[in-house]
């Protein structure tokens, strides 16, 4: 009985019942040899197979013809390579030789199994036994097959989340110094403009002010990629976003692409940037457009999808919840299986000669991911390509298909007594810039609207001389400077005089602390900003404090 009790434990442990108790086992296995070779052999959970000496198959089970989609099965006699990918073949067979020999080879390897219709493979850890005859004679192997399928999809989302942090650090390190050169070049074509000059002149300061915007631009792609970019959510209605957007999709498509419109009714609300929601859907239009140049159909729907258990597309993974779903399909040329992996990387573009910066789908994805929703796509070449957008459904109540950051308190703005600037009836302004272009524009352009400013060049010197300073109607202060920060500051000069309106400026700031700083009632202005958005900000933060 010991050694019928070794044998089963052994068997059941080869063949994946590693957990199931002996006293379950031995009651399963009671009868007969066929319901032991059945429990053990047929119905195992990994795929196992048996080969004799020479490399033919005598026997699979059922998992391992699911895993190769043979529903009739394996059969028996074929040689045991041809289950393998043509490339392989020769090397698996080395290995499985070498135990046939009675060599020592190894007992694992990693290989992958090739599909009946071709069309995939599937990766798979193998573990090797040796059986052996009567006579001690080696008489086979038993090859034991474990998909890893599900191991290499996570292995790929880990590296796809990963490759989204780094990009997401490399521009939230370069957009403060970046948006940095683009205000102060911004700034300084705007003062040339204010002042006047030639049409020669004029008309270089406008190409070097767009050529900065374009800059500007591009790096608002790449921190939304990185979901790095500040969002203003609200509860928008889809029908009605899609119905705003469908007049100018309708001019962007051309009189070759027929847009339709396909809305579930009644309608789903969610909460995202408008703005951006519109841009993503946009991207995609101008991305349909491109692949259908012979004319096509472009169709627009929107419905909803309650999913019970996580949703696998592409490198992410869809948790459970209540979605409202915008679908963007079109008739064109279709993406290729090796291209569609890599749609939505950032730089990568098949439209590289026709100016395309691959920043167009990066952006779209990145944006949706910050508004906690996910974006899929699926694609045949020569019928087309559907994207869908899942974003978490916000019903009447405020309540949302899947957890969302809390609302952010509203804080009453303080009113603060009136400072003696304002009583000669000048504005003051405190202007703290560690880049002294920007710093400098900033004055003159205040400046040359009546404003008296002082200029600080860190919040330490303003510290240093904080009693000769007179109370200052607003405060402009960048956001990261060295030694103390403009929100550590605005702080400090509070206290000395309570309500004080600060304006926080910053080429990048994350997320979390632009809510933080209006939670503590400061406006915060990105960069690169005109001289236009500062004075309009500098302006209303006054009128607000009532100073």
């Amino acid at each position: 009985m010991r050694v019928w009790s070794r044998f089963v434990s052994a068997l059941g442990r080869l063949c994946g019942f590693r957990r199931l108790p002996w006293h379950r086992l031995t009651d399963r296995l009671a009868g007969s040899l066929d319901d032991l070779v059945r429990a053990l052999f047929q119905d195992a959970p990994s795929g196992l197979l048996i080969i004799d000496r020479s490399g033919l198959i005598v026997r699979a089970n059922a998992a391992l013809a699911r895993m190769v989609r043979r529903p009739t099965g394996i059969a028996p006699g074929s040689r045991v390579e041809l289950l393998f990918p043509a490339a392989d073949r020769a090397e698996i067979w080395r290995e499985i030789a070498l135990h046939l020999a009675g060599k020592a080879g190894s007992r694992e390897f990693v290989t992958r199994l090739a599909v009946a219709e071709g069309t995939a493979e599937v990766p798979v850890d193998v573990s090797v036994q040796v059986l052996h005859e009567a006579e001690g004679q080696l008489g086979g192997l038993v090859l034991w097959f474990t998909d890893t399928s599900r191991q290499h999809q996570l292995e790929r989302q880990l590296a796809h989340a990963q490759k989204l942090q780094a990009v997401g650090q490399l521009a939230g390190g370069i957009a403060h110094d970046f948006n940095n050169l683009l205000t102060a070049m911004i700034g300084a074509a705007d003062l040339i403009q204010a002042r006047g000059a030639d049409a020669t002149t004029l008309d270089d300061v406008r190409q070097i002010r767009a050529s900065a915007e374009r800059g500007a631009a591009l790096v608002r792609q790449l921190l939304a990629f990185g979901r790095q970019q500040r969002l203003q959510p609200r509860v928008v209605a889809i029908n009605e976003a899609l119905g705003d957007l469908s007049s100018m999709l309708v001019r962007l498509l051309g009189c070759k692409v027929r847009l339709v419109m396909e809305l579930e009714t009644p309608g789903r609300m969610v909460r995202v940037d408008p703005t951006q929601l519109d841009q993503v859907l946009v991207n995609l239009a101008v991305n349909a457009r491109d692949a259908m140049p012979n004319g096509g159909q472009l169709s627009l729907r929107s419905g909803h999808i309650t999913l019970f258990r996580p949703l696998t597309r592409g490198h992410e993974t869809i948790p459970p919840g209540r979605y409202a779903m915008i679908e963007v399909e079109d008739t064109g040329c279709g993406i290729s299986p090796q291209v569609l992996p890599r749609i939505f990387e950032p730089f990568f573009t098949t439209h590289r000669e026709r100016g395309g910066s691959g920043l167009g789908l990066a952006t779209a994805h990145g944006i949706i991911r910050q508004s906690e929703g996910f974006i899929a796509v699926e694609s045949e070449v020569g019928k087309g390509t559907c994207f869908r957008i899942y974003l978490p459904r916000h019903d009447a109540s405020g309540r949302i298909g899947v957890p969302w950051p809390p609302e952010r308190p509203v804080v009453a703005p303080a009113v603060a007594p009136p400072g003696r600037n304002a009583v000669r009836g000048r504005r003051s302004a405190l202007v703290v810039e560690d880049e002294p272009a920007v710093g400098r524009i900033a004055e003159r352009a205040l400046i040359a609207q009546g404003w008296e400013v002082h200029l600080a060049e860190s919040a330490d010197a303003v510290l240093a001389n904080l009693d000769q300073l007179a109370r200052p109607d607003v405060l402009v202060s960048d956001v990261v400077m060295p030694g103390m920060d403009g929100p550590a500051l605005a702080r400090r000069l509070r206290e000395r005089w309570p309500g004080l309106p600060a304006i926080l400026v910053s080429g990048y700031v994350e997320e979390a602390i632009r809510r933080r700083l209006e939670a503590e009632n400061m406006a915060f202005l990105p960069k690169p900003y005109t001289l236009a958005s500062l004075l309009a900000a500098a302006s209303s933060a006054v009128a607000e404090s009532g100073t």
